[in-house]
């Protein structure tokens, strides 16, 4: 199949690199916010662990003084329009990604295909706002940045290295030259020489219909469960709850799956364990065995300086602001 698809994956190559050379030729026009543009995004489709990035760097630069906003496109959204998205937000108009993000960053969060306006909206309703992290957003040229980064999953790497269809690449791999920061989340199948290793962190379980119901993972080791993943890498879920003695009974769903109740009836009273971007789509309904596992980032905070050597004005205003990098140069990623 993959040979079949070889001649498709070269149209799809020729389109990215003619779109790119619009853009860096201004043919087509680059439109440039009045803050700085953070974008966190990949090269490959499926989940990589942008979402979760993007959380940790708002809190970084917010420790540092900076006030943070965000935007998304809102996949998997029906609504079109550019508008805010709340922590209560319906995800099945906003997008479960960013309702995740409203939850989590303690940041003003807008969404929208046009990231260009919803940072317009962003900035027009949140005046004092000193930088936009873009989740996702690599691709979107038509949004200025002052600050790329790339974020690898470690485990699937860039699976047999052709773009679509042929293979998972959105641009090829000597995009990855031209990042300001790769960030590789897992342990690692790749031997890239440089970049800053991430990983995902949770150790315990919140109840979806009462969040106070709080149980350590290590308290339900050995115990049978649903698990339930409808992400971009399910797999990663599943092994992350073997780790930690759980066995799970594994129901992988399509990334942005729209749940219905009847999806996660499956006739026994095991408890039934979800991610957190899985279960913002299911408080509505969900019963008292159904639980959740937040997780969160963890990342050396080198990458923080890293970004801000690369926006000075943004390190003149953080408290404790970052060193510039001796001898970097654009495009280097250095970890």
């Amino acid at each position: 199949m993959t040979g079949a698809l070889s001649p498709l994956s070269a149209v799809f190559s020729a389109v990215v690199s003619a779109r790119r050379f619009l853009f860096e030729t201004t043919l087509l026009a680059t439109h440039r916010l009045p803050v700085p543009v953070i974008v966190i995004g990949n090269i490959s489709v499926g989940g990589t662990g942008k979402t979760p990035l993007v959380a940790w760097l708002a809190h970084r630069l917010s420790e540092r003084g900076l006030t943070v906003g965000l935007i998304t496109r809102g996949y998997g959204g029906t609504r079109t329009d550019v508008c805010e998205v709340l922590p209560g937000g319906n995800p099945a108009e906003l997008g479960d990604e960013a309702v995740l993000l409203a939850r989590r960053s303690g940041c003003p969060v807008w969404r929208g295909a046009d990231r260009v306006g919803a940072g317009l909206a962003l900035l027009a309703a949140h005046p004092g706002t000193d930088c936009i992290l873009s989740d996702d957003g690599l691709q979107h040229y038509r949004m200025g940045r002052d600050v790329e980064v790339a974020v690898i999953d470690g485990a699937r790497g860039f699976g047999n290295g052709m773009l679509l269809p042929a293979g998972p690449l959105r641009e090829p791999l000597q995009r990855l030259d031209r990042v300001d920061a790769i960030v590789i989340n897992g342990e690692s199948v790749l031997r890239l020489p440089e970049g800053f290793a991430m990983r995902l962190a949770g150790d315990r379980l919140v109840n979806m219909r009462h969040s106070h119901r709080v149980r350590p993972l290590s308290e339900v080791a050995g115990r049978e469960c649903h698990a339930v993943a409808g992400i971009g890498n399910p797999s990663r879920f599943f092994a992350a709850l073997r780790a930690q003695g759980l066995k799970a009974v594994e129901h992988p769903f399509a990334d942005h799956h729209r749940y219905r109740a009847e999806d996660l009836e499956f006739g026994d009273d095991r408890p039934v364990v979800m991610t957190e971007k899985d279960a913002v789509k299911c408080f509505a309904f969900a019963q008292d065995h159904w639980w959740y596992l937040p997780v969160s980032a963890q990342v050396d905070t080198a990458l923080v300086d890293r970004i801000l050597s690369r926006v000075p004005q943004l390190a003149a205003r953080t408290t404790g602001a970052a060193r510039p990098e001796r001898n970097a140069r654009p495009g280097s990623h250095p970890g």
